[in-house]
């Protein structure tokens, strides 16, 4: 990391105090990515503060400032970006516009980004980097603790050094995905992927298993467990041995723990022994008692292996796909793969500033990234069971499930319910206090979910069978307090003549070729009553009036049902370059205690919030756009502030609180824009005509240089012979 660019992003914030991350760039004259990568720096290195507003904002550490902004803090004193041209200065220092000599001499002493001259390239933000440039003694800062509110990271568990985390983490993502499609050669994404991640799931209940193994074999060995084995007791020659290994082999120790119990044949040293053995070739099971098993071929196996993990294991019936005898996929890069994840650490010992990461932590990880790598690998169909997880979060935060029924009827691999789990975790609760119910008509992304679940202890109902939600309900009594999901846009093959006068049509049939309000009247129907509910859809259900669109979100909206519209960026999803919005429905404004039983939510009958986010987000890369911890902070807190009443204000271009009156007079469109209207732009100081004929004499300038240029040109063609 170059320390030119940090120290002029300190010297900016000194004259400062705090400022915008837009205008913090204009004056610095940097790119995105530049200003992104030395923020981070400085706010890993604790000497800035995130703050809060559209856009996000900045401050020196002791300025009054936050460490970081979260989802969940108290809120701030307005969700207006007070500070985001820098008009609002800490400790009496003077603001420096853009236009002032000091801001043009600081202007001069910045490398540009991207030709920084004779100052050195920014380099990227390592752990390495940001340890070497730490005091030492001094730890990292915990990035849960500063960027996601995890308040069990901030002060009741310490958690692994971030750096060291991330690290290991980037580092086994690359190695595994790269491999991982190598090996893929010819076999579809759509297929591959679960291969690869019933391995996954394979060696990770494995990995459990032993782990669990060596913690038993350690009481049974320790003359304080309760589980003490004494040597003494036993006289012949290897019986102590055999005692410990035939007790080791007792399921109790294990489901005691919830571990799942792994037969014999499936343990991870069997299947991969057992991988480069040719066809014919018998082997040996110690599973309490010996047994040979036949290797007819290594897709066999490995079926087998996962049906014996099934039956041993009530909770994964029918859960696991085994299908590898069917895959058209060479035994050689099969068994490669196996070697690859067999490479896995499902355990990360401790770094010395907290807590290993474990198994369930990595696993849930490289469930994730591959679950991400995958959907971009199958373009169109692999956004239809993969929600970015930004957007996942944006939603479980603003909705804040503490506690009871959770339902998504278009599941996909269960998103919704592992960010539900882990919001819980982070703020304190008990996951025990939530219920999971979902549905999902693609037989392997059910399994796919149902191992989603299992591999994080989570109890989940997901019907008898993958299932249709219009046709084939697995779930028609369940009124669930929070609803969420993320359904395919626009389907049009959807309708089914039994459908016709359903009750779940409360408030208009849908139009036949799409399916969005049948998505949207599904889940209400499901809603308890105080419940509440978050749905992706296309930007077109804001504003259509085709087949009766129009009419059920004018009951929708007279009925007093709809909560909040969230506009989003492009870009977002792998799938689809539609544009899309949230839409947040409740059962009931009135006034009432959040789910956490801590804070009180305002009654707001007749009330809508608007919320504009489409200049929120940065690209990850040419094609998705991701949002940061600021940004969803800044939407989720406005939303908040906004429902409890505390402390908020209208946003100009960003949020605004309408009437249902006022949503009348535009024919009930939900557009955001056109509530909260433009940004504020602060006023620069120069008058109209004086800025015109500013810009009046530069363009003649412009195109006096343009014509010179022009004449240049013709006498140089002129000379190599092309000219007139």
């Amino acid at each position: 990391m170059n320390n030119d660019h940090e120290r002029l992003l300190l010297t900016l914030l000194r004259h400062n105090g705090s400022l915008g991350n837009g205008k913090a760039r204009e004056l610095l004259g940097w790119d995105e990515a530049t200003y992104e990568q030395v923020k981070q720096a400085l706010v890993a290195s604790g000497q800035v503060a995130i703050g809060r507003g559209r856009g996000g904002s900045i401050s020196l550490v002791g300025n009054g400032a936050r460490p970081a902004p979260t989802a969940s803090d108290a809120p701030v004193a307005s969700t207006r970006r007070v500070d985001r041209e820098g008009a609002q200065v800490a400790g009496g220092q003077k603001a420096i516009r853009p236009s002032s000599p000091e801001a043009n001499s600081l202007k001069a002493q910045m490398p540009v980004a991207g030709n920084l001259q004779t100052h050195e390239p920014i380099k990227p933000v390592t752990s390495k980097s940001r340890a070497a440039e730490r005091p030492i003694g001094q730890e990292a800062p915990d990035p849960k603790a500063e960027m996601t509110g995890n308040r069990k990271a901030q002060g009741r568990e310490p958690m692994t050094s971030a750096t060291d985390e991330q690290a290991f983490l980037a580092e086994l993502d690359k190695k595994l995905w790269t491999a991982a499609d190598r090996l893929r050669s010819s076999l579809d994404a759509a297929v591959y992927k679960h291969a690869v991640l019933g391995l996954i799931f394979l060696k990770y209940v494995s990995d459990s298993f032993e782990m669990r193994q060596q913690e038993v074999l350690a009481q049974l060995k320790d003359e304080k467990s309760d589980f003490f084995l004494d040597p003494a007791d036993y006289k012949k020659p290897g019986e102590y041995e055999a005692a410990l290994t035939a007790e080791l082999e007792e399921r109790d120790y294990y489901t005691a723990k919830n571990v799942f119990w792994v037969p014999a044949l499936a343990r991870w040293k069997t299947i991969q022994d057992s991988a480069k053995l040719p066809a014919g070739t018998e082997i040996e099971v110690r599973n309490g008692k010996v047994s040979t098993y036949k290797i007819t071929s290594l897709g066999k196996l490995i079926d087998d292996a996962l049906d014996a993990v099934e039956k041993e294991n009530p909770k994964l019936k029918n859960v696991l796909n085994k299908t590898y005898t069917q895959l058209q996929i060479e035994q050689s890069n099969l068994s490669s793969l196996i070697d690859l994840i067999a490479t896995i650490p499902f355990n990360h010992p401790s770094t010395g500033s907290g807590r290993a990461l474990h198994a369930k932590d990595i696993l849930g990880h490289v469930y994730e990234y591959f679950l991400g790598q995958f959907a971009l690998a199958e373009g169109k169909k692999g956004g239809q069971y993969y929600t970015p997880k930004s957007i996942v979060s944006l939603i479980v935060r603003m909705l804040e499930p503490y506690k009871g029924r959770i339902y998504d009827p278009a599941m996909g691999s269960g998103g919704f319910f592992v960010q539900s789990e882990e919001f819980i975790e982070a703020f304190g609760g008990k996951l025990g206090d939530i219920s999971v119910y979902g549905q999902e008509s693609n037989p392997t992304t059910w399994r796919l979910a149902a191992m989603n679940m299992a591999i994080r202890g989570i109890d989940f109902n997901f019907g008898k069978e993958p299932a249709n939600s219009f046709t084939n309900d697995q779930h028609p009594d369940l009124r669930a307090d929070f609803v969420m999901a993320n359904p395919p846009f626009n389907i049009k093959e959807w309708w089914d003549a039994k459908l016709e006068g359903d009750p779940r049509w409360q408030y208009g049939t849908p139009p036949q070729g799409n399916a969005n309000f049948a998505w949207l009247q599904h889940m209400l129907h499901h809603l308890a009553p105080k419940g509440s509910m978050a749905l992706l859809l296309s930007n077109g259900s804001m504003s259509s009036n085709s087949g009766g669109e129009g009419e059920i979100r004018k009951a929708l909206l007279q009925a007093d049902l709809v909560e909040c519209m969230v506009a989003l960026p492009g870009q977002l999803f792998t799938n689809t370059q539609i544009p899309a919005c949230i839409w947040f429905l409740t059962k009931s404004k009135r006034e009432s205690v959040t789910s956490s039983g801590v804070e009180k939510y305002r009654e707001r009958k007749g009330e809508v919030l608007f919320v504009d986010a489409r200049n929120l987000g940065f690209m990850k890369g040419n094609v998705l756009r991701d949002f940061t911890a600021e940004d969803i902070a800044c939407i989720t807190d406005a939303f908040h502030n906004w429902k409890r009443g505390k402390e908020y204000t209208d946003e100009p271009g960003f949020c605004f609180s309408a009437t249902l009156d006022q949503i009348a007079k535009h024919d009930h469109v939900l557009t955001p824009g056109r509530y909260v209207g433009a940004e504020t732009i602060e006023d620069d100081g120069e008058s109209f005509d004086s800025k015109m004929q500013r810009l009046v004499k530069e363009l003649a300038a412009h195109q006096a240089k343009a014509s010179k240029l022009d004449v240049l040109l013709a006498s140089s063609l002129k000379d190599l012979g092309y000219g007139g």
